[in-house]
Order: C-alpha cells, then structure tokens, then sequence
C-alpha cells in the first residue's frame, strides 16, 4: 500500500520573536508600578489592570517560548518538530484571558457593594503609563497577530490591557472632577466583559485546530466536486482536512484511479490534483493513497479510520 506525499508552498510568514521580548519588558515594569500604585491609591480597577499585565507577563513568555519551539527541526523523535506549539500557547492565552476575567468580575461585584475612597491622582498617572507601553508593544505585534494566531493571542492580552488602562484612566478623571468612586468598579465589569468576549473567540479557533476539525472555510463537498472533475480521477473517499499549524494545511485521501496506472503516470495525475487542491484551497500538504479496483468495506468520503 503506497503513499504518495506531496507539498505545494504557498508564502510563509516570517514572525519576529524580538518584539516579544521587548513586549515581556514593558509589561514587567507596568505590572510592578499598577501593584505599587493601587496598593497605594486604593484603586481595585488599577490592581485588576496589574493583574491583567502579570498574566500578560506569562502569556508572552509562554508566547515566545512556543515560537521558539516552533521554529526547531524535526527528528526522528519528534517527526513533526514543534509546530503546534504555538497552538497549544494560543490555547492556553485564551484561557487566561477568560479565567483572569471571571476573577475581576467577582472583585468588582464585591467593590461595587463596598466602595471606597480612591487616590485618584496616582491612579491617572499609572493608567497613561499603561496606555503607552501597552499601546506600544500592541503596535509592534500588530503586524504578526494578522499572520499568527499565537501572536494573535499576545496582541489581544496586550491590546485590552491598554483598553484597560484607558477605561482606568477615565475612571480616575471621573472620580477627580465628580467623586464618582463606584465607577471604578464599572470599569472593571466592562474590562472583564471584553477579555470574556475576545477569549472565547480565540479559545475557539485554537480548540478547532488542535481538535483537527476541518478549517471552517473547507467545503469538503466542493473538494470532492472539483477534484472528481480531473480526468483519470474515479473517486476520492476516506478524506480527512486540518491545519497542523497556521501555515500548513493538510489533506489525507484515498483516490481510485479509474484505469490501471503506471507511477510516471499516477505522478502527472498527482501534479494536477495537486494544483487544483492550492490554488482553489490553499491546501499545501497533500498525502494520497492511490487505489485501483481495491475492495473495502467502505468507500465513503468520510470515514471514522
């Protein structure tokens, strides 16, 4: 039983890891002066912002990590190297967003109940801090989050962070000017709402692909149409689309020829497959098992292997 393995390489996006670095620093500094400033001022909303940078801290040294990992070479231990890795990073960014948003839910219900009188003066100071290293290192990911979904995962960590700071930023204007304090709890239930809502959404797209479910913009009927239309093509079945990271898709099928083919022969037929699956699908891995008058239990598109 042979398989034929072929890979056709679209453009593949260069990732600099550099900037996480940087990102990594800034955050360190901005989570240490939120700690000491809203232990200082009283503010819960700059203490939840502190606690949204420490777990950005993590989140882009565990980013940074997975890109690294990713970068390294198969072996025959690990034939795929490390290239979900930055998957896995994704994954578990998104579920502290989420976690870390639950947490600030409870603390400013609880505040909310029990207000209390805020240093207001600090707390702007800290929050413009925030807004421009935050914004910042948001800015040098910008780039690489529309490429990457592990940056991706970085970027939103920092990106709400500077929305963050500027939500505490109003905040600490509104109780300067008009002594409303319970507003500071406001702003961390809004906060927490929007890490909710855009951890959810990436903790989504990285479950997908590391459950291996077909990439959503995969038709898998319009596959098997376009591909059922390449002459010496007698059925494809046995199919199975994922991404084995951002930059690789896959597919894996068993095709029936619909005449006894020479190699040299299938190898033509193989190229042109291979051509309708990137052009029309970006597939770019593609693993076939040729198959003439082969009896099976089943020959279904799909089949539980």
């Amino acid at each position: 039983m042979e398989h034929h393995h072929t890979h056709s390489h679209g453009h593949h996006h260069h990732v600099e890891g550099k900037n996480l670095l940087f990102s990594i620093v800034l955050n360190l500094i901005i989570t240490l002066s939120q700690v000491i400033g809203g232990i200082i001022s009283g503010s819960l909303a700059l203490l939840s912002d502190a606690l949204h940078n420490f777990s950005d801290v993590l989140s882009l040294i565990f980013s940074y990590v997975a890109h690294k990992l990713s970068r390294k070479k198969a072996s025959v231990d690990h034939t795929f190297g490390y290239k979900r890795a930055e998957l896995i990073a994704a994954f578990v960014n998104a579920l502290t967003l989420i976690v870390v948003a639950l947490f600030l839910v409870y603390e400013g219900i609880e505040r909310f109940f029990n207000p209390s009188k805020i240093e207001y003066g600090l707390v702007i100071w800290l929050s413009i801090l925030g807004i421009v290293a935050n914004g910042l290192s948001a800015f040098m990911l910008k780039s690489d989050a529309d490429k990457n979904l592990n940056m991706k995962s970085a970027y939103l960590h920092l990106f709400t962070d500077m929305l963050a700071s500027v939500a505490v930023l109003i905040g600490g204007l509104l109780m300067k000017y008009f002594q409303w304090y319970w507003v500071d709890s406001v702003l961390t239930l809004i906060i927490a709402i929007y890490l909710i809502i855009v951890g959810f959404d990436l903790l989504k797209d990285s479950t997908k692909m590391l459950m291996l479910f077909t990439p959503s913009h995969i038709c898998i009927d319009d596959i098997i149409s376009e591909v059922h239309k390449i002459p010496g093509v007698g059925k494809l079945h046995h199919i199975h689309v994922w991404y084995l990271n951002e930059e690789e898709l896959h597919l894996e099928a068993h095709l029936d020829c619909s005449e006894n083919l020479k190699m040299s022969e299938f190898n033509i037929l193989l190229e042109k497959l291979e051509h309708v699956l990137f052009e029309k699908f970006q597939i770019n891995h593609i693993n076939i098992q040729p198959e003439y008058k082969k009896e099976e239990d089943s020959k279904d598109f799909i089949v539980q292997d």
